[in-house]
Formats: C-alpha cells, structure tokens, sequence
C-alpha cells in the first residue's frame, strides 16, 4: 500500500493499466459523475435538503457556496484518475456523521470509552454540561426513556432519544428517508434500540455526548489522532452552531454537527477526504503505524440488527442493498448529501471520492467495471 506525503501534488499518479484497472470505464465514471452535477444552487444558505418545515429550515452553522463535480479513484493508495478542482474546500453533509464515529472509536481505543453497551448517562451524568447561549444546565440523558440510551444506541441511530437540542425536536427528523432502511414509516416513538432513524438532532447529540465525555472538542482529537498522523492539509474545518457553544465542567468549547442539514460539519477538500478513505482502506493503520485499532475498525463496519445497511455511522453494502450486486459487498462508505462521498472497497483496495455528484450509485459501477 502507497502512502502519500503531505503535499497532494507529490500524491503519486499511476497509469491505471499498470494496476490492473480500465482507464476508459475510469474515464466513463468521470464523464458519468461530471453529467450528473447535482441540481442545486451554487449558494445553499436557502437549499432545504431535509424538507424540513419553514420554523424548523434556518441554517444554524457555517455554510459556504458549492463546487462543482470532483472526485478522485484510489487504487493502493496511488491515484489512478481525479477529476474537477480537488483542492477546493466544500461541504461534505452527512459524511461528517463518520468523521464523529472515527473520534468515537479514538476514544473507544484510548479507553475513554469503555462499553458501547453502557448507558450513555452511567458515563457524563455527572459532567455539568451548560449552554453558553442560555446558560441552561444540560441533561439529555436523564429522563426515563433516554436514561436508557446506550452508546451504541447512539452511533446506530436506534437511539430513539426524546427531547430538543440546539432548538431542533428529535421528531423533526421523524420518517424522513425512510427508503434507506430500517422499520419504516412510524407515528409513535419507539425504546431505545428498537427503531432506526437518520436522525440529525441525534447524531449532534452523540456529538455532544462525546464532548462531555472526552472534555474537548471533537476536531482537536480527531486532529491529533488522525488528520495530522496522515498528512492532511491544514484547511479542513469541523463547524456547529452558533448556538452549539457549552461549558463542559466550565470549560468553554464548541459541540459540533454530525453534517450540514442545519449547517456547520466538516469542511474538507477531496485530496484529505480521500486521506481519510485510505486509512480505512488499509483497516486503521497508516504507513506501519495504528491510528484505529482492529477491534474498532471490525466493530464499526458491523451490519445493525435493525438496518444492515448500517454501522456505526458508517454505511454499508450488505447484500448489495445499498450500491447494488455489481458492487464489492465489501465496500462500506461515508455519505452525505449532495453525494458527497468516501467509498472504500477493500476487496478491489479501491478508494472512490466523489463531490455534487446527484448519482453515486452510477459512479461506483462504473469504478467496479474497472476493476473487472
């Protein structure tokens, strides 16, 4: 496996003939991503992704107008073709919900978090966290339905959590996507582990329960325990809200979002995206040092009971219900809207990233045509 140094311009190109791939499906995965742009706005202040209703809509974190399609093939860590501009720093959407699974799994690995079957309450229940907008002592955890709550529970989306955070009710994101999985439509709310919901208002609150649990902001570990040891550049970014500002044990910090439906999330250009892709590619080490341990790197890509094209945040191809038959089951993925996407498919040593791409599916069989 190639590991590249800092600088993407020294990022090692190969001839894709020379790793045993087709360079004219490679070229057909381009021309296909670059004629299916995805058909939004340049400025996505006003883009209602979620179609969430008029008093719940706002942005409440930092946006920035769009590139257009990019994306970049990984074959053992060369680069094999790209396309677009990949050094421009765009929003990633939902992707940034596997950004919050990696820290999860740091803190997993160093100890901080012992037991993904613990309540999350046994853990940060004696942590005061506080808004630093109201001053509002925060307890997320301590009714009876969400003192219930595992970690687990949480990095599934079976969470099931009842309440409002950062001015947004959980059941905002009641019955939304519910084509991707798990049980369907619903009109009650269900205990902790029996539904699965991509759910918003959830994934930012694990994102504030691992801020109260590791007493840091969630990028400064993710920079100290990823992005630097694989070279990122220094212009990839992690946003909240701007009222997503707390006090943990009175220390002042930002809890951020797991994606940018309400703004904020990770930032990030292609070649960094891609970084991030090949570590997980080579299961959690990186040029013969471990970043992600094995046990989480197993866990992770683990299929939920209750949606088996999930993980921890992660998704995945079981069966090929989530990017078809044509496609590696192997390959599990970062994904966000927009099709903003990191696919890695360790079966072929693939890495796939795509931005603005409104047919991911259509770019990955044509990748695996590649391959063939």
């Amino acid at each position: 496996m190639h590991f590249p140094a800092p600088d993407p311009a020294n990022w090692e190109r190969r001839d894709p003939e020379s790793l045993g791939l087709d360079a004219s499906a490679l070229r057909d995965a381009s021309d296909f991503a670059i004629a299916n742009d995805m058909p939004w706005p340049e400025d996505l202040t006003n883009t209602n992704v979620s179609d969430d209703p008029p008093e719940y809509s706002a942005k409440l974190g930092k946006m920035r107008p769009r590139g257009g399609p990019a994306g970049l093939v990984l074959r053992n860590g060369y680069i094999v073709h790209e396309w677009g501009d990949l050094d421009r720093v765009d929003l990633t959407y939902s992707a940034t919900k596997s950004y919050v699974s990696t820290v999860a799994g740091l803190a997993f690995d160093q100890g901080i978090l012992k037991d993904l079957e613990r309540p999350v309450v046994d853990d940060i229940g004696g942590i005061e966290i506080r808004s630093a907008d109201t001053g509002e002592e925060l307890r997320p955890f301590e009714s009876g339905q969400n003192s219930r709550i595992t970690w687990r529970q949480l990095l599934q989306q079976t969470s099931e959590w009842e309440g409002t955070l950062w001015d947004r009710p959980d059941t905002v994101d009641w019955n939304r996507s519910i084509d991707q999985g798990g049980a369907g439509v619903r009109d009650e709310r269900m205990a902790p582990g029996e539904h699965w919901e991509y759910n918003d208002v959830r994934v930012n609150l694990c994102a504030l329960a691992l801020t109260a649990l590791l007493g840091e902001p969630l990028p400064e570990l993710m920079r100290r325990g990823v992005m630097e040891p694989v070279g990122a550049s220094g212009t990839w970014e992690w946003h909240g809200y701007r009222n997503s500002v707390v006090e943990i044990d009175g220390k002042r910090m930002e809890s951020v979002s797991g994606g940018a439906h309400w703004g904020g999330g990770v930032h990030i250009n292609t070649y960094d995206h891609a970084r991030f892709g090949l570590l997980f590619l080579n299961g959690g080490e990186w040029d013969g040092k471990r970043l992600i341990s094995e046990r989480w790197f197993e866990m992770m890509r683990e299929p939920c009971a209750q949606n088996p094209r999930y993980g921890l945040m992660w998704w995945l191809n079981t069966g090929g219900a989530r990017y078809g038959s044509e496609v590696s089951e192997s390959l599990f993925a970062a994904s966000g809207a927009g099709g903003n996407t990191v696919n890695i498919d360790p079966e072929n040593s693939i890495v796939t990233v795509t931005r603005w791409c409104d047919d991911v599916n259509g770019v990955l069989k044509r990748v695996a045509q590649a391959a063939r």
